[in-house]
């Protein structure tokens, strides 16, 4: 018996490999759009240092220029969107945004709440508070704030409870204006994940959330994975990253756990260098984001 195909057969193979490679393309297509819907995320800038000069009509034009959704404002930076504002003033930086593209995810303020002083805690509490109704007039959706600091002579674990009941206080009153209390990992021995994941069994207001903020303590211990594990179940809809194709922390990894996590939320990149063309820049970071999470 001949092992040869007639050409009617081998055109038949042909066909059938051609269909089982479209179906296997179609099912591949079918997964990758699953995968995308399941995991997602978006780009966006936090004012500092690359918008911090910008007045905000400058820095809604360099965001949609760039490619990026969304943009968190610093207080004390040239856009000028304080709690000084008027309700009319609040009203424009609302319009302002609704006739934009880019979102205002929402406030990154400089509230702490580590000072052993009562004064200076109800200071930077009650100072939260205006922020929160800052952005619910202007139209976001949260204010940032960050522990900064163990105080030396301080007990760690008082400063730890102080700075989750604080965080308590502040979350239940963004709860009534529908603003969410995000916590940026930051500052001395704070920047430190266990710390973190103990200021947060006492900060168990579900209004509460953690911003992961990639700092080189991630690394430390067993590593970037045990860390992220440690407080992932805390996280909310914000993270802060710097520049991806500069210095050593690994963002691919990163955003493979992100993504393996099912993270639906803002990466909001915080940029530490000072290129001459922002927007430029800014475009450039969203490209690496792109295939990082592709």
């Amino acid at each position: 018996m001949s092992n040869k195909l007639s050409r009617r057969q081998a055109v038949g193979v042909a066909s059938a490999s051609l269909a089982s490679a479209s179906l296997a393309s179609l099912a591949a297509k079918k997964a990758n759009a699953s995968l995308a819907a399941d995991h997602q995320m978006q780009f966006g800038l936090v004012t500092y240092l690359w918008g911090k000069d910008m007045k905000l009509p400058e820095l809604l034009a360099a965001c949609e220029a760039s490619g990026l959704r969304g943009v968190e404002l610093r207080t004390e930076h040239k856009h000028g969107v304080e709690p000084s504002l008027s309700k009319p003033e609040r009203k424009e930086i609302m319009k302002r945004f609704a006739d934009s593209p880019v979102e205002l995810v929402g406030y990154g303020s400089n509230c702490e709440y580590h000072s052993p002083d009562p004064a200076k805690l109800k200071a930077n509490i009650e100072l939260t508070k205006r922020y929160i109704e800052l952005m619910h007039d202007c139209g976001g959706s949260g204010v940032k704030v960050k522990p900064n600091t163990l105080p030396k002579g301080v007990a760690q674990e008082k400063t730890v409870e102080q700075i989750g009941k604080a965080l308590n206080t502040v979350a239940e009153y963004g709860e009534g204006y529908g603003q969410k209390i995000r916590v940026e990992v930051h500052g001395r021995g704070t920047s430190e994940l266990p710390v973190m994941r103990d200021i947060f069994e006492v900060a168990d207001h579900s209004n509460a959330y953690v911003c992961w903020n990639c700092n080189e303590q991630d690394l430390q211990g067993d590593g970037l994975a045990a860390n992220f594990e440690m407080v992932r179940k805390r996280f909310g809809d914000t993270i802060h990253i710097r520049e991806m194709n500069v210095g050593k922390y690994p963002y691919p990894e990163l955003m493979k756990l992100l993504v393996e996590s099912k993270y639906q939320g803002w990466i909001l990149l915080e940029a530490r260098t000072d290129p001459k063309d922002k927007a430029a820049a800014m475009r450039e970071q969203r490209e690496i984001f792109e295939r990082l999470t592709s």
